[in-house]
């Protein structure tokens, strides 16, 4: 009964239907390639496994800076109404985060809190501490290229704590994911085009 089921994860949210009439070109987003796989949870429900990347034209210390920078993660993920950073300690940070689920008439909100484990420079690990998912990890690695440019690498294990028919909820996950990992990879590129100059108009927004 709701779509959009992961427009409130943390570093992997995001769909918004928009018209594009009246819009200026927009330059092409990165290629990305992407998995979803249905599979029976650990309590006897469905999960999803995800596996996702694409490859950016930006430092692998630029990306990180993007993919750590928490509080502006509404910023540019679309559906995401909030993003707070709530405590944090070493490299273990909590975060909280607020969306938006829509399925045809139906809309919800839905807040999720997890535990961020950085391991810099290249390695982010996400896991679910509460909120609406039954099941929630997810990682972000960072893998530096010989030509300069970074390789973006996203994995996923999900169930969600509200129903989801079967026959959509792999394409509304797969759709889900495209989104986010689209927002999340121009982000970073934008910002790797302007260099430095782009990364502090970015911190004084």
């Amino acid at each position: 009964m709701v779509k959009r089921i992961l427009t409130t994860l943390l570093l992997g949210c995001a769909c918004s239907a928009w018209s594009a009439s009246a819009l200026p070109a927009q330059p092409a987003a990165p290629a990305l390639e992407l998995t979803v796989r249905h599979t029976d949870g650990p309590d006897g429900g469905k999960a999803y496994r995800i596996a996702a990347n694409g490859t950016v034209a930006a430092t692998q210390a630029l990306a990180w800076r993007i993919l750590t920078d928490y509080d502006r993660l509404a910023d540019y993920v679309p559906d995401l109404k909030s993003a707070r950073v709530l405590a944090r300690d070493g490299d273990k940070v909590i975060v909280e985060q607020v969306g938006a689920a829509r399925f045809l008439f139906f809309s919800r909100d839905i807040r999720l809190v997890v535990l961020v484990h950085e391991q810099p420079p290249n390695k982010i690990d996400v896991s679910l501490v509460e909120g609406d998912m039954k099941v929630y990890r997810c990682s972000w690695e960072l893998v530096p290229l010989e030509s300069g440019a970074t390789r973006v690498l996203y994995r996923a294990a999900i169930e969600p704590a509200f129903y989801v028919p079967q026959a959509i909820g792999t394409n509304l996950v797969r759709q889900d994911i495209a989104s986010m990992m689209t927002a999340v990879l121009k982000r970073i590129e934008q910002a790797g085009s302007n260099g430095a100059e782009k990364i502090t108009l970015l911190q004084k927004k």
